[in-house]
């Protein structure tokens, strides 16, 4: 009998046992299943949708970054309704986003594009932006000055009190980020810079998606950007003639190039171009002396973005060995300098990493005129 009391015991032990282990197993499960956000080129980030709440991770806000940052964005609906550890996150965001601070001209065509520009209300150097919308806002008064990215004016973010500040990082030692942090306002650092391709750095059109809760439109948006751009550059693959190209001006003793695994030179090769710095690796521009570009681009047909400089007689006065270049003397230099805002902001830096599909085309109309016959150059315009 008390053999048969023992046995039972030892059963009642094994199911309770195994049931534990079930139940936990099965809670493990619940609590790691979740919904990816499907990206298909960008890397710098991930987003993972729960029932009501989602968990956005930053893995590359900056080259050679060294750690990583996590955000629980919650549904402001039901913030009452959901227990987080705020442990595990950098931040908890309720969302979607009803006021918005960000610090670069690249951030605002994610807010344009998803009709979210509306929800702006601060911005460090609004003389650069180019928008109109956004500039109309700015001109009521509705989007404040902060001042310069890296010393925003903390006093009126305090004052402006976002749900949310979208900042950039070179890496990662910025005091002002940090004060703005310890007074409970959320910084997420925007790593679209970063990525190692035109549609990479594109597709954080995404990251504001989930923001405003509009991941469908900015999946629409995108897949249109991205179609856009293969439909051009399988245009380009058709022409075997590849015109030879180079890039950039001197700044003081040197000269900047893209290196060859640039997103710059990745337009340059999906526009058919010969882009002749294009077998170069590494992390950054190329720092050339001038007789190193002479003696390889002299003959060179096109000459991108010679800089800041917007006529030949600049390039000219600022120096004089630039005239000895084919592309200068046959007139064939071209600049997004000249395309500008209302109140001279450079259009190409705010619009062109968003819109990497109008930048390609402009190339092909540049290095293959007869392909884009109806084309006009939107972001490019021939050196005045």
């Amino acid at each position: 009998m008390k053999i048969i009391q023992l046995k039972s015991l030892l059963l009642v032990l094994f199911i309770c046992t195994f049931s534990c282990k079930q139940e936990t197993k099965t809670t493990k499960e619940i609590k790691e299943k979740g919904v990816a956000l499907n990206l298909k080129h960008a890397k710098g980030f991930a987003v993972k949708t729960f029932k009501n709440y989602k968990v956005l991770e930053i893995f590359s806000p900056w080259p050679n970054a060294d750690q990583s940052y996590t955000y629980a964005l919650v549904d402001r609906t039901k913030l009452e309704d959901i227990t987080l550890n705020s442990d595990e996150f950098d931040a908890v965001i309720p969302i979607p986003i009803q006021r918005i601070v960000v610090t670069s001209t690249t951030h605002l065509p994610g807010l344009e594009l998803l009709e979210e520009d509306q929800k702006l209300v601060g911005f460090p150097g609004t003389q650069y932006v180019s928008s109109e919308n956004i500039r109309t806002r700015i001109d009521n008064n509705e989007v404040r000055e902060l001042g310069k990215n890296e010393g925003v004016n903390t006093e009126v973010v305090l004052e402006l009190r976002p749900d949310v500040v979208i900042a950039f990082g070179i890496d990662g030692n910025n005091s002002t980020m940090e004060t703005i942090k310890n007074a409970n306002i959320p910084v997420i650092y925007n790593g679209d810079w970063v990525e190692d391709s035109p549609l990479a750095k594109a597709e954080w059109i995404k990251f504001f998606g989930v923001l405003f809760n509009k991941e469908t439109q900015a999946e629409t948006v995108y897949n249109s950007i991205e179609t856009e751009y293969l439909k051009a550059k399988t245009l380009a693959e058709q022409v075997e003639e590849k015109p030879s190209v180079f890039s950039g001006a001197m700044y003081k003793d040197v000269w900047y190039m893209p290196n060859g695994t640039s997103s710059e030179a990745q337009l340059l090769k999906d526009a058919n171009a010969n882009y002749l710095w294009k077998n170069t690796k590494g992390a950054g521009s190329l720092a050339l002396n001038f007789e190193t570009v002479f003696n390889t681009a002299k003959a060179a047909k096109i000459w991108i973005n010679p800089s800041i400089y917007r006529s030949y007689k600049e390039l000219e006065s600022a120096n004089a060995h630039y005239t000895k270049f084919d592309a200068f003397k046959h007139k064939n230099i071209y600049s997004m300098s000249n395309t500008k805002g209302a109140t001279g902001g450079v259009l190409y830096y705010e619009l062109g990493q968003a819109r990497p599909d109008l930048v390609l085309k402009d190339l092909i109309k540049i290095c293959h005129p007869e392909l884009l016959q109806d084309y006009d150059l939107f972001f490019f315009k021939k050196l005045n």
